[in-house]
């Protein structure tokens, strides 16, 4: 496929940006676009399973959740439920083991709400899941960790407190990406996030989307979900900081339940804010936004691998199938 974007093969960083981003899946890819999403998954006999679907946004229904600063939450949650939906279906082409009979209790489930809105309630346990996870790992657990170690510094500063907290949080995610990337499966679905990245370079720099052209394109890209995940983490330190240090708050910001609880108070505008930032970042190219993406860009050693050419058959067709009609849409 052609793209005439004027971007220049032999450019290092492209002048378009696009606003088309991916998600990788089980032997698989979510791609989205401006006006409609598809998933597209390698089946076990090589051949491509394609979904494809309109996009509908909470904003056009109500236009006050896409207002900056507050469309950050909505958009997150909506691409968190979306994701999961994704990740169930291309999972379903890679059964583990022989399928068995349900259950009693499946089936009494299916009977009484609906395999739709049974799936609709998988679903959102799932992505409640997701977020009580996140919430225990890179929340509770640090602050914990940082009380237990502080427990023998009881007149320990409050600055001293939070930079403490924010290094637990940062080392517990460096180890948790490591981890994850030593995983055979979860290193293949890497490969594929490396895939998307490339393809999506390709689309950006003008060049025809091949396997050849997008082959040659980095893997790390400056508006990945890695990045952002980044800097939620700092952006949630440099908060807490700030507002742990205020008059009738620090005296109490020294309790961990406490904390805790003000962490997450503060959660929707950490994500609310970062969701801001990473928009002005992907659309400008200057020393400050390099800056300032460097620290996410290190973080997909870990997240993305170099796929292989079927891998990138996939990016591509999941690319293309959701290019606008009109050249431009999608430019941020």
């Amino acid at each position: 496929m052609e793209n005439k974007n004027t971007c220049g093969a032999g450019q290092k960083d492209c002048a378009f940006r696009t606003t088309i981003g991916g998600q990788a899946l089980i032997e698989g890819i979510l791609m989205r676009g401006p006006q409609k999403q598809a998933i597209v998954v390698r089946n076990q006999e090589g051949g491509l399973e394609v979904r494809e679907e309109e996009l509908k946004l909470i904003k056009d229904k109500h236009p006050i959740l896409g207002v900056p600063f507050i469309r950050g939450v909505f958009n997150f949650l909506g691409s968190l439920i979306n994701g999961v939906k994704a990740l169930m279906w291309s999972a379903e082409f890679y059964p583990e083991g022989e399928e068995e009979e349900p259950s009693r209790f499946e089936k009494w489930l299916e009977r009484t709400f609906g395999s739709e809105a049974l799936m609709k309630w998988i679903i959102g346990v799932a992505v409640a899941a997701g977020i009580g996870f996140s919430i225990l790992l890179f929340i509770i657990l640090p602050t914990l960790a940082t009380s237990a170690l502080l427990y023998f510094f009881p007149d320990a500063p409050m600055w001293l407190r939070n930079l403490l907290e924010g290094v637990v949080k940062l080392v517990i995610f460096f180890i948790y990406l490591v981890l994850c990337s030593r995983l055979k499966d979860i290193r293949r679905t890497f490969q594929y996030h490396g895939a998307e990245h490339k393809t999506i370079f390709c689309y950006e720099r003008g060049l025809d989307l091949t396997v050849e052209n997008a082959r040659k394109m980095p893997r790390h890209h400056p508006r990945c979900g890695t990045s952002f995940l980044f800097v939620v983490i700092v952006i949630a330190v440099l908060a807490s900081c700030v507002v742990f240090a205020l008059p009738g708050i620090r005296d109490v910001a020294t309790n961990p339940l406490v904390r805790i609880l003000l962490h997450l108070v503060l959660l929707p505008i950490v994500v609310s804010v970062t969701y801001e930032l990473n928009r002005f970042i992907g659309r400008h190219d200057n020393p400050v936004t390099r800056f300032l993406s460097a620290p996410g860009l290190w973080m997909q050693n870990f997240t993305t691998f170099e796929p292989d050419d079927s891998m990138l058959e996939v990016a591509i067709e999941a690319l293309t199938r959701v290019l606008p009609e009109h050249e431009g849409d999608d430019t941020w």
